[in-house]
């Protein structure tokens, strides 16, 4: 049984399907990232005045390679799980010490070196590359915001979903009220719900507007079980279900609500739900497993939840929408990235601290596989995915551990704050370990991701 999004990603990807698409998505996912990071430690490390002799996308054998005007050799190598920039005078490709041929530059080419230029200069260059991960999720986000735009008013239908149900209405219409309630704007959706909850009908009245003149006509209920869209990786995804399914009963009892739905998966904590599915003019039958989340709360402590990944839509069919103005959408790609970091310390630290369990840490198989279920989702999601990714990465990097870029942050506290660098065994030995946690994470993660 195929989704609609199989479909889709025909057009994103159209020669990879089955296992390699996972695989495909997920390279490019990184690759993309890792670019922007790698290209913030390089161009404000230019700015700065510290030469990189290598910029490289990917690690081990180079696959291509060319030599700019510069003189930095820019690389695509063979394994496609990290990158580095390898600025003058480093002595490997983690800047972790001065190549001991640095002592014999002259003054102004030991300035081009990373570890010979002043104190701001390699703060700013290290921190460049999470900064312009934050800022590239920033972009994304500002771009969604303009170009998909928020509800234009007054409410106008601009695709009719196939339904089960009566439906009179047609593209074009302005909507004035649903069930004697009107809508005067979309902020007035939640005071709608409400006076419409206790509402148990296959079809609706409808007031609108078309070409003009005011017409009544029947619709569908609003609010219903339908799929506009599916979380990756989710119990719906595992179940067969599709955008446009509708949800016809639970167990055998019929619904016409979407909360009915989120009641039911609330209450069966964790055991198997009947689903009977409405999709394309067929009915059929399927059994999904809510999935247990583990929710961290902002004043602390977290709330357990049973999920099936299913989004819904208050509406039946789809809306007209208008762009955000700028700086709306500026504000609100900012919050958006703040989210996404706060939500990654909050989770983080309850893991660690045990509160949650670890199967709500993300490992590198269940990324793979949540790009490629966005790349079939369409272009747009892959991207908010991007989005999401990117930031997530720029917090990972700045994490206080040696070989990550908030160690060497840490470092350059300290050469702050007493004058002098650290001592150069300490540091060694501190960056040893830094790389023994960075690879028991990545091991843990692999197989986290395999027991869960």
């Amino acid at each position: 049984m195929k989704c609609r999004g199989d479909r889709k990603s025909l057009e994103f990807f159209p020669f990879f399907g089955g296992v390699l698409h996972p695989i495909i998505s997920f390279i490019i996912s990184l690759s993309i990232i890792v670019f922007v990071h790698e290209y913030g430690h390089y161009i404000v490390g230019k700015w700065t005045g510290i030469e990189a002799d290598v910029f490289s996308v990917g690690m081990g054998p180079v696959i291509l390679s060319r030599v700019d005007k510069n003189g930095t050799t820019w690389q695509l190598a063979a394994i496609p799980f990290g990158g580095f920039v390898k600025f003058k005078g480093d002595a490997n490709i983690s800047s972790s010490h001065a190549d001991p041929k640095t002592t014999a530059y002259n003054r102004s080419d030991l300035r081009a070196t990373l570890h010979g230029a002043p104190l701001w200069a390699r703060t700013a260059t290290v921190a460049a590359g999470p900064i312009f991960n934050f800022v590239f999720s920033i972009i994304i986000f500002f771009s969604l915001f303009v170009s998909v735009g928020q509800v234009r008013e007054p409410l106008t239908i601009s695709k009719i979903n196939p339904l089960p149900f009566i439906n009179q209405l047609k593209e074009g219409d302005e909507i004035i009220s649903i069930s004697g309630y009107e809508l005067g704007s979309a902020s007035s959706i939640r005071n709608m719900l409400r006076y419409i909850e206790y509402i148990d009908k296959k079809s609706i009245d409808y007031e609108v507007r078309r070409d003009g003149e005011i017409f009544n006509v029947l619709g569908p209920p609003v609010d219903l079980p339908r799929v506009s869209g599916l979380v990756p990786l989710s119990a719906a995804v595992e179940a067969s279900l599709s955008a446009g399914d509708v949800i016809l009963e639970i167990n055998g009892e019929p619904i016409n609500k979407f909360n009915q739905l989120k009641d039911a998966v609330e209450k069966s904590t964790g055991s198997p739900i009947n689903l009977t599915v409405w999709r394309e003019e067929k009915i059929f039958q399927t059994t999904i497993m809510p999935k247990r989340e583990d929710i961290p709360q902002p004043e602390g402590g977290f709330i357990t939840k049973w999920r099936i990944g299913i989004i819904g839509s208050i509406y039946p069919f789809e809306l007209l929408t208008e762009s955000i103005p700028v700086l709306q959408a500026i504000q609100l790609s900012f919050f958006q990235t703040y989210s996404i970091i706060t939500s990654s310390v909050n989770g983080l630290y309850h893991i660690i601290a045990g509160n949650i369990s670890t199967c709500n840490l993300s490992g590198p198989v269940e990324i793979a596989e949540i790009s490629s279920h966005m790349a079939k989702e369409g272009l747009q999601s892959f991207i908010q995915t991007l989005a999401l990714f990117s930031a997530a990465i720029g917090f990972m990097n700045l994490l206080p551990i040696p070989v990550l870029d908030g160690g060497h942050l840490v470092f350059f506290a300290y050469e702050a704050i007493f004058k002098k660098p650290p001592n150069q065994k300490a540091f060694s030995a501190l960056m040893t370990i830094g790389l023994a946690l960075v690879l028991f994470f990545m091991m843990f993660a692999i197989f986290n991701d395999y027991f869960c």
